[in-house]
């Protein structure tokens, strides 16, 4: 392993291995106050909640999981957001929940899970 790899290791494991990061498309802003469930497939169709929290204000979800915590395998993220486009006065939607299933290959390897919304569709891939 050269400098840069240890370094980028070092990085690693001192974030959670699960990030997420919303933004409104429709608006132009980051997606605050959206709750965020994260769970863990523990056998075919068993989901085991691994963490969850609500959005701040630039559309981030702080401590969804902790720092060294195992997903490897199978998991799911799901966002809310009926409550986050009613609250926002938006009373056409097309998706109330938005459930992204993914796999964790490598426990040591940071995961970030972005999402842009709008009332009528959603938009997702593997960040950085």
């Amino acid at each position: 392993m050269n400098r840069i790899q240890v370094l980028q290791k070092q990085v690693m494991a001192s974030q959670p291995p699960v990030t997420s990061h919303v933004l409104d498309t429709s608006r132009g802003v980051p997606a605050a106050n959206l709750r965020v469930e994260l769970e863990r497939e523990a056998s075919p169709g068993i989901w085991v909640p691994v963490g969850q929290g609500v959005t701040n204000a630039d559309g981030r979800v702080p401590g969804l999981t902790a720092v060294g915590q195992d997903v490897s395998g199978t998991c799911r993220i799901t966002f809310h957001t009926q409550a986050y486009f009613e609250a926002n006065g938006t009373t056409e939607y097309f998706y109330p929940v938005v459930s992204i299933v993914f796999r964790v290959v490598d426990a040591t390897a940071h995961y970030h899970v972005p999402l842009l919304i709008n009332p009528f569709g959603y938009s997702t891939y593997r960040g950085s």
